[in-house]
């Protein structure tokens, strides 16, 4: 190996399979480069940074994850046969990579960051995103960038009741539950997942395996650090002047935004709470600004525009800390929250269905000031979304989109499309609402579910699951269970916890826990959880889970007595909506498949377009009708019949001559079927001649009296007319 390779190897035996953590060999110039391996599945990741952004207020990371076709030996689909954007599914990992690193830089470090995973091969059975979220923590582990870990993740699923961690793909599709779990040596710091209504205690023990699981992934890259690793960037903290800044700010503001953070009405509280900070930093500035200074240069200019800067921004920044003091002192000090409710307490809930006429189902759930109006739309198998994934094609039938307008929180700006923010939200709605839908092959339609957040000020994807089971029953969708979520929140200090229940804005930006859980009377559907501190005892965590069971057991009851005039016992209508398609089912042979198609599609275009239903076959012989209209479904089917319909042994058929020998007439007696009446069933007695009884063209009542196994159909127009006689009699 040429001189200026160092490569640097660690290895990790996972569920039979031998995980290696590589750097050295690739990405030299990054700050920090991983090169994860699993089974075939091989992940690349860098790290990088550069100077940081003058004046910004935040840590500029950008995570992406990119899935390369070729690392499958695939060609991209469309016309520029490239990757373009990336796919919903590169968003969401991105995100848990993001969402598990972010807290863990060191305070000050601003500098522009970027973290890159690419995928370079995929076998099918390894997933690679769990390995590029290792990866990432490697490659920052060994960087210089001021990165707080290593952390680790994996994937956990359990098969017969038995815990497998990185399960490959066969055992994911016999698992009950699928959680990404991520963690320091000390606790986890995100969970993400979903479960067939598993119960609390059960996830709990799932979680603690995996935090087990993931620590020789943490060895390996602590190991890796003293072999490859980088000294780290050394933060710079200005010291801040005693110059009574802070006394003369919390003498001006902290009495009055002790009080403001107490007012329940959002728009209230940010008006008064903006209006009081900005009078502070007014005031205090404008001191700054009275000051009688004679400008020599340039420079001295820009010094003391410098000071103003910060000067406001320091203001701002202990006025921040003040207002965080008092919601976490009311909390923990007195068990009151900004809207003066207790740690356990629900808002305020409120449900409709049918709020709008022509959709096929909606729900209105409204929590507090969050607020979500969501739509369900029954669709044929033509509606469903084929996903091209790295490694697999198939179709989704069922999706659900939730959209965050600027208006649902009180600003103005520009409509773009979809966030990464709405794309997480909404797959955590849909995974929880995923696994209470009716198996497809009772209920073959594809569903598609839109929630609009009106309002928000706390968790409007978890309003977004409860509206997503009221538009569905609305809509006549069996749901196995209907499922609500709840988001829980944390603050802790000094030994003082408090878990708190449906969370507000604030609670979630200044609190130290974000967890979402959604799920049935019976079980967890769903979970989303960050930790924003070091660690969470495994007892608050079960405490937090058992808050939120009763919680969701709680938003399940307001929901059905909301609806009980219209969904009775929160359960799906009866009736579809008018309005959305009819469907039917007929089984045909498949090698009638083709006279239903007929060449180049054009029997099948001809009943579409003669009855306006849309018609899928499926290669078993499994032909879907769809239309609104119930008399279009029955013309559809009635036409599907005719086409594929075979002769039973023992009926009457009224069918014409076709060609006549010497030995029969060949009649048929529907379209595209023949068969032969036989001279001796032509009529009582002896016929000489068979046109002494038919000729070509006539319509004649004949019984099928016999299919020998090639499929050739005796006819007889002698026992037919005998049959017919005898019911006249």
């Amino acid at each position: 190996m040429p001189y200026w390779f160092e490569p640097h190897t660690q290895s990790v035996e996972i569920n039979g399979r031998t995980l290696t953590i590589e750097t050295g060999r690739m990405a030299k110039q990054a700050a920090g480069a991983a090169l994860v391996t699993y089974g075939e599945t091989v992940v690349l990741v860098t790290a990088a940074h550069g100077d940081p952004r003058p004046g910004i207020d935040f840590f500029p990371l950008t995570v992406d994850f990119v899935e390369k076709t070729s690392a499958a030996g695939k060609f991209p689909g469309g016309f520029f046969k490239r990757e373009a954007r990336l796919s919903d599914r590169e968003i969401l990992v991105c995100r848990f990579i993001d969402r598990s690193i972010r807290p863990l830089f060191a305070e000050g470090y601003n500098d522009e960051t970027q973290v890159i995973a690419t995928v370079l091969s995929a076998d099918g059975e390894n997933p690679p995103d769990v390995i590029g979220f290792l990866g990432a923590s490697a490659a920052l582990t060994i960087s210089e960038i001021p990165f707080l870990g290593p952390i680790a993740g994996v994937r956990v699923g359990r098969v017969d009741g038995t815990l497998i961690a990185n399960p490959t793909r066969e055992q994911m599709g016999a698992s009950d539950l699928e959680f990404v779990v991520a963690g320091s040596r000390e606790a986890l710091v995100m969970v993400e997942g979903e479960a067939k209504e598993v119960p609390e205690e059960e996830l709990l023990a799932a979680l603690r395996f995996g935090h087990e699981t993931l620590i020789p992934l943490i060895d390996a890259q602590d190991e890796l650090r003293r072999l490859a690793g980088k000294e780290k960037i050394q933060i710079f903290v200005p010291e801040v002047p005693d110059d009574g800044l802070e006394a003369r700010v919390r003498e001006a503001a902290e009495a009055r935004l002790g009080e403001a953070v107490a007012l329940t009405d959002k728009g209230e509280r940010y008006g008064t709470i903006s209006a009081i900070e900005k009078e502070v930093v007014n005031g205090i500035t404008s001191e700054f600004r009275e000051e009688k200074v004679a400008f020599e240069s340039l420079d001295a200019v820009e010094t003391r525009q410098a000071a103003l800067s910060s000067l406001t921004k320091r203001t701002k920044g202990l006025l921040k800390d003040i207002r965080s003091e008092a919601v976490r002192r009311n909390v923990l000090d007195e068990g009151r929250r900004i809207d003066g409710r207790a740690p356990a307490d629900i808002r305020q809930i409120a449900c409709e269905v049918s709020v709008v006429p022509r959709a096929h189902g909606t729900g209105l759930f409204t929590r507090g000031e969050t607020q979500a109006l969501v739509y369900a739309t029954l669709g044929s198998s033509f509606d469903s979304q084929t996903i091209d994934s790295l490694t697999e094609r198939y179709e989704k039938n069922f999706l659900l989109h939730y959209n965050f307008p600027p208006f649902s929180v009180g600003e103005a700006r520009f409509l773009r499309g979809p966030s990464r923010r709405d794309i997480g939200h909404g797959n955590l709605a849909e995974r929880a609402l995923q696994p209470v839908l009716p198996d497809f092959e009772d209920f073959p339609y594809t569903v598609r579910v839109v929630s609009e957040v009106l309002e928000s000020n706390g968790s409007s994807s978890m309003a977004t699951i409860c509206g997503g089971t009221l538009a569905m029953m609305d809509a006549g969708v069996p749901l196995k269970a209907p499922v609500a979520g709840i988001a829980m929140g944390l603050i802790e200090d000094g030994g003082k916890v408090a878990i708190l229940s449906d969370i507000l804005g604030d609670e979630d930006h200044l609190g130290d826990m974000d967890f979402k859980v959604a799920g049935t009377r019976k079980g967890i559907t769903a979970v989303q959880m960050d930790i924003k501190i070091q660690s969470v005892d495994w007892d608050v965590m079960a405490r937090a889970m058992e808050q939120a069971r009763l919680g969701r057991l709680h938003i399940l009851e307001c929901m059905q007595s909301e609806t009980a005039s219209e969904l009775g016992e929160l359960q799906a209508r009866a009736e579809l909506s008018r309005y959305a398609p009819r469907v039917d089912v007929i089984w045909i042979k498949p090698d009638r498949i083709r006279d239903v198609i007929g060449p180049g599609g054009k029997v099948i275009r001809a009943i579409q377009e003669t009855t306006g239903a849309k018609i899928d076959i499926e290669d078993s012989g499994e032909v879907t009708l769809f239309s609104p209209d119930m008399d279009a479904l029955a013309r559809a089917r009635a036409m599907v019949e005719e086409l594929t319909q075979e002769a039973d042994i023992g009926r009457l058929y009224v069918s014409k001559v076709k060609r006549i020998t010497d030995f029969g007439a060949f009649c048929e007696i529907f379209p595209g079927t023949d068969g032969l009446v036989h001279i001796s069933h032509l009529a009582e007695g002896r016929v000489e001649r068979v046109t002494d009884v038919v000729q070509e063209g006539d319509e004649v009542l004949v019984k099928c009296i016999d299919i020998d196994p090639s499929g050739r159909i005796r006819l007889s127009r002698k026992e037919a007319l005998a049959d017919a006689a005898s019911s006249d009699a």
